[in-house]
């Protein structure tokens, strides 16, 4: 599967979600799609970017973009940090890696000197074409919604 670049038309996927159904790309057609990949449910980075996804959704809403969440977590792991946290958008499982390698985010980490596959905390907006309109990569936690919020704003 070749990796999907800015400028590039989505190509449409399906994956289940927190909310006990399957989502897929084309439910969104029309509205902004911000797709951020996490790591892992409950950590730290994780549990803020999330959070900071969760208050700004509003925000998002009024520009018709939405939210979702993709990790490799499984489902009983997603129902339990959205309850935890009140997140209002679903959480996607990605156990078998195929969306995260279709936006080139599983890779090869590193962590206290272990080598292991993983998610590189990323992040992806989807204009309202269906075609990829921004990316933020190795993403630093903090203050990084506002930067999305601000561009779903101009795009």
């Amino acid at each position: 599967m070749t990796q999907v670049k800015v400028g590039e038309k989505v190509p449409d996927f399906t994956l289940q979600a927190s909310t006990g159904a399957a989502i897929s790309l084309h439910d969104y057609a029309g509205r902004k799609l911000v797709i951020y990949f996490y790591p892992k449910d409950m950590t730290p980075g994780c549990t803020t970017e999330s959070c900071d996804f969760r208050d700004y959704n509003g925000e998002f809403k009024t520009h018709n973009a939405e939210v979702i969440g993709i990790s490799p977590d499984d489902l009983a792991s997603h129902g339990q940090f959205v309850e935890t946290y009140g997140l209002p958008f679903p959480l996607l499982s990605d156990t078998e890696h195929k969306v995260s390698e279709l936006f080139g985010v599983w890779k090869l980490r590193e962590y206290n000197g272990q080598s292991f596959m993983g998610i590189e905390r990323s992040t992806f907006l989807i204009g309202e074409d269906g075609r990829l309109a921004k990316e933020w990569r190795n993403v630093s936690v903090e203050g990084h919604v506002q930067e999305v919020l601000e561009a779903v704003r101009g795009l």
